[in-house]
């Protein structure tokens, strides 16, 4: 390794987690919106709701779950599996989308925001990148 190298990778490695902190707290605050205007019953959000078929009733459970994901994400204990429940959440938001045909935009947003809380994850935790590439 030369010199230029060397002196690279410890910027990096300080520098990559807070990308990651970035990320993560972007990402924690849009889904703790869009929860709280779910459980709220914002209008707007509620009448989105009945374009997709989902009840008011169900788009308050849909709020309380997602602020819950998104709680276990934020613990660093637990915060893999609240990747992985916000991923379930959010595929389910492409699914919907899908089901629903309503274009490129709304079907790919969630599918984005999936990928931005595992890069957010990755980048605060490098192991989790590790952990899921290990061979056994």
């Amino acid at each position: 390794m030369n010199q230029e190298t060397t002196t690279q990778l410890p910027f990096a490695a300080k520098f990559l987690p807070w990308i990651g902190v970035g990320l993560t707290s972007l990402v924690v605050l849009f889904m703790i919106f869009d929860g709280v205007t779910k459980v709220a019953r914002v209008k707007p959000v509620m009448e989105e709701c009945e374009k997709m078929n989902i009840s008011p009733e169900m788009a308050v459970g849909i709020g309380i779950l997602l602020l819950v994901c998104t709680a276990i994400y934020v613990m660093p204990q637990t915060s893999v599996l609240g990747a992985v429940l916000l991923t379930g959440y959010l595929g389910g938001g492409v699914a919907l989308q899908l089901a629903n045909r309503s274009g490129t935009f709304p079907t790919v947003f969630p599918a984005a925001f999936g990928m931005l809380v595992w890069a957010g994850l990755v980048l605060r935790e490098p192991r989790v990148l590790a952990w899921m590439f290990l061979r056994l």
